[in-house]
């Protein structure tokens, strides 16, 4: 297939047609499809429906150390719960907070709790420094950078390579300047890019000298279960790596059962040195008088072992991966050798990551808007909604039937074409 670039104005002028002509089919159906959040999809949520009736009004609403249940207590989780999650991340159960349903709320209450205190070893809170600075791996995941913003931390865009980010950047960023404080990371199965970090990239970000010694890595392991191939991508244990560095302290790993079982009714979890824990929990204990322990008991007993996980996930995995292909095939059929557009085929998670031209990618998602496609907003992967160079789209897959999605998929190709066909046509004109 001949790329775009090489035809003449004639055959682009002709080829422009051509797609408005199809483009206007579609918008002439007042379509309302909804791209634009990574959202389970009615059928996924259905095999989580049983855990509802692990927990009967006639039956022990006790945990494994006596405590009821029903009343007060247990603010970082019950024993059951700890253990379960301390095997997923292979951490010690003593290096565990199991919160409420959501590990964003776990995230967000951690900034907070630094901005007005600090973290274990601080000399001075945060929101008492002038500036504060993170570091951004980008493209990233927006709800990260907006606690950011929220808080007025500076963020530093870091770019994404093909095995996690760029960490010469990294490296002597941290050296130079304490003010920086903090990364984000998805570390498997990016958001939206699909990279798992590498061994390297696991040791280096916890080894790295950093100027600032209350310097943490805010490691949202969202992904850690969501394959899609029967291949998991491995990455390597960060708080064991952190510990091997000498740098114990380093780290919050961040997960939770969001897209595992219920998003609205989950749980989240957070592993970090016995430090920091205990420094965490004392903070807790005035904050809270202690998370949904019935849900706790509830997804504790609906996955009795790893291997009930694993299973489950395959399940996941059976719905959502004809999904990935049909988006993956048609992108590949509609703008494979156009040279238009480039994207990542992840092994996991629950995005795919599309860049378009440069300065294309806010015009064609008005584009697909206008014919009732809604994406995720132009520059959203980029720290305060800026992506530098105006390509990169969010595609998430997984909410859609998989006839939706392929209307929405051919709907995006042809935005995808006209906004580019537009821009090489203007190109020759200025020329």
């Amino acid at each position: 297939m001949r790329a775009l670039s090489d035809l003449s104005a004639n055959e682009l002028a002709e080829a422009e047609l051509n797609i408005q002509e199809q483009y206007d089919g579609y918008k002439n159906r007042k379509l309302k499809l909804d791209m634009s959040r990574g959202k389970p999809s009615p059928e996924q949520l259905d095999l989580s429906m049983p855990m509802l009736d692990t927990v009967q009004s006639s039956g022990l609403l006790n945990a494994a150390d006596g405590t009821d249940l029903r009343n007060y207590g247990g603010i970082d989780g019950i024993p059951e719960a700890k253990a379960l999650f301390a095997r997923l991340l292979e951490v010690d159960s003593k290096e565990i907070i199991v919160g409420g349903n959501s590990s964003l709320n776990l995230m967000h209450d951690t900034i907070a709790r630094a901005m007005i205190h600090g973290v274990y070893g601080s000399e001075t809170p945060w929101g008492k420094l002038t500036v504060v600075k993170f570091l951004c791996p980008s493209p990233g995941y927006d709800r990260h950078f907006a606690i950011c913003e929220l808080f007025n931390i500076e963020m530093i865009v870091i770019d994404m390579l093909d095995d996690g980010p760029d960490m010469d950047t990294i490296e002597r960023l941290v050296r130079e300047d304490d003010s920086i404080k903090g990364i984000w990371c998805v570390p498997k199965y990016s958001n939206p890019e699909g990279i798992t970090y590498s061994d390297e990239i696991v040791d280096r970000l916890a080894a790295m000298p950093a100027k600032a010694a209350d310097f943490r890595i805010f490691w949202d392991d969202a992904y850690m279960v969501h394959h899609l191939t029967d291949r998991p991508d491995p990455l390597k244990n960060m708080l064991a790596a952190c510990k091997a560095a000498g740098n114990a302290d380093r780290v919050f790993v961040f997960a939770s059962t969001s897209k595992i079982t219920f998003p609205g009714s989950g749980v989240a979890v957070m592993a970090a040195s016995v430090a920091n824990v205990g420094y965490i929990r004392k903070q807790l204990s005035i904050q809270t008088i202690g998370p949904d322990k019935i849900n706790q008991l509830r997804h504790v007993r609906f996955f009795p072992d790893l291997e009930q996980i694993a299973a489950h996930m395959n399940r996941h995995a059976a719905i959502i991966k004809p999904k990935f292909d049909t988006v993956l095939n048609k992108l590949e059929t509609e703008l494979g050798g156009k040279q238009l557009a480039s994207w990542k085929k992840p092994g996991g998670g629950y995005f795919i990551s599309l860049n378009t031209l440069d300065g294309c990618a806010q015009a064609v998602i008005s584009l697909a808007a206008e014919a009732g496609v809604t994406l995720t907003q132009a520059g959203a992967t980029y720290p305060y909604g800026k992506d530098p160079n105006d390509r990169n789209i969010r595609i998430a897959p997984t909410f859609p039937s998989l006839e939706e999605l392929e209307t929405a998929i051919e709907v995006l190709c042809l935005c995808i074409q006209l906004v580019s066909i537009r821009k090489l046509r203007a190109e020759i004109t200025a020329s």
